[in-house]
């Protein structure tokens, strides 16, 4: 099992929309080291911190998990969706997505400034700054803190 961290804008997809939803497609992702993470590291049952980002403050709001695994955007064909790519040739995909259903939901959002000042997550790849990716990696340990931390 592998441990992840996705960013979304609540106002476009928050955890509540995919506790209301149960089962969600995760796509949008245009950004290669994301996609390929998305197509070929992300597995069945790997478990997902759910970041808030453009929040004031941002943070972790809680955990979803894969229920499955990789396959094409099918927006990436759709010319009338905002995620449509006309650079693709033919019918060969270029972005994938996973889909992910609700794990937990944190009784309290987990600030970024609170995820820095914590030892132990001090590599994790969200706190570093200018980190913008939208599909990080994150280790059993860190992914441990932050679930401790949630506890509280």
């Amino acid at each position: 099992m592998k441990y992840w961290l996705f960013k979304t804008e609540p106002d476009v997809f928050s955890i509540d929309d995919l506790i209301r939803e149960k089962l969600s497609y995760w796509e949008g992702v245009r950004n290669y080291q994301a996609r390929n993470y998305l197509r070929d590291e992300v597995k069945l049952g790997d478990l997902v911190l759910f970041y808030h980002s453009r929040l004031d403050p941002p943070g972790i709001v809680g955990i979803a998990e894969v229920a499955k695994e990789a396959s094409p955007d099918p927006y990436q064909f759709d010319p009338n969706h905002k995620y449509f790519d006309p650079k693709l040739k033919g019918t060969e995909p270029r972005w994938f997505g996973v889909h992910l259903k609700p794990h937990t939901k944190f009784k309290e959002l987990i600030p970024l400034d609170t995820l820095r000042n914590t030892k132990g997550l001090e590599k994790m790849v969200v706190t570093q700054k200018g980190s913008r990716l939208s599909i990080q990696p994150v280790t059993k340990k860190e992914f441990d803190i932050v679930v401790k931390m949630a506890s509280k």
